[in-house]
């Protein structure tokens, strides 16, 4: 999860930023070379493809959600037959 201390935010704010999906693909795999180092376990890679997949999910969780939320109401919601099911 992204919410680390402010202290450790400001450290880490000097990241460059990417102009296309390119420069983000190539600055995200660097940082997660850096993470892995040379020697990197299956410990080391399950973290990483763990901390791309929250990440993953944090930004549709908190960004593309409400966008989906409001066309649902807008045009309709789909009726997905088990969503009563999960709820209770």
């Amino acid at each position: 999860m992204p919410y680390i201390s402010k202290d450790r935010r400001k450290d880490l704010d000097h990241l460059p930023e990417p102009r296309n999906a390119g420069e983000l693909n190539f600055v995200i795999t660097s940082m997660l070379l850096k993470f892995l180092g040379p020697n990197p376990n299956y410990s080391a890679f399950n973290a990483a493809v763990g901390v791309l997949e929250c990440a993953k999910i944090e930004l549709a969780r908190r960004s593309i959600a409400n966008c989906e939320d409001l066309k649902a109401s807008e045009n309709g919601d789909i009726d997905y037959p088990y969503r009563s099911n999960i709820d209770g």
